[in-house]
């Protein structure tokens, strides 16, 4: 730290855990405010830049993009109140992870039922013959069709 209380790039991105590299990213993301140059032209951040940086990270850590952290950051800075704005977002990145949860496990299962069928047609062959087991991989509308035969089972049942 220099004299009067500012960092140097090196210094600041090792405290927050990130390299020179990410902090000009940040700034030219604007989740960084612009460092001041000192005389031999390296720039010189103020000691409250490692909070931002490591709001930053908290932030990109749970879904938060540095475009939308711009923007928020802009308002806060501005000495808006963002508030409202960040929980929407966050509702929105919760709602997505449930539906990417949704189509890993399908997927999680499409893979089982295709490898006991695999493993089957692989028990059943001779030695060195080809069974098809691409060929065999189910299309979009075998999936979508499986799945209205075991809802309409269920139904039945």
């Amino acid at each position: 730290m220099t004299n009067d209380g500012f960092l140097s790039s090196g210094e600041l991105a090792e405290l927050a855990g990130v390299s020179s590299d990410t902090l000009r990213h940040y700034e030219r993301k604007g989740v960084l405010a612009r460092p001041r140059r000192g005389a031999n032209g390296y720039r010189q951040y103020p000691a409250e830049a490692l909070s931002r940086v490591q709001l930053v990270r908290r932030a990109l850590s749970v879904g938060f993009t540095l475009d939308e952290l711009a923007r928020i950051l802009k308002v806060r800075d501005q000495g808006g109140a963002p508030c409202e704005e960040v929980r929407s977002l966050a509702a929105q990145k919760l709602a997505n992870i449930e539906t990417q949860l949704r189509e890993l496990t399908k997927l999680r299962n499409d893979l089982r039922f295709t490898l006991r069928d695999w493993d089957a047609r692989l028990a059943r062959r001779v030695k060195g013959e080809r069974v098809g087991l691409l060929e065999s991989l189910p299309t979009k509308t075998d999936r979508r069709n499986a799945g209205r035969v075991t809802s309409h089972l269920k139904q039945k049942h």
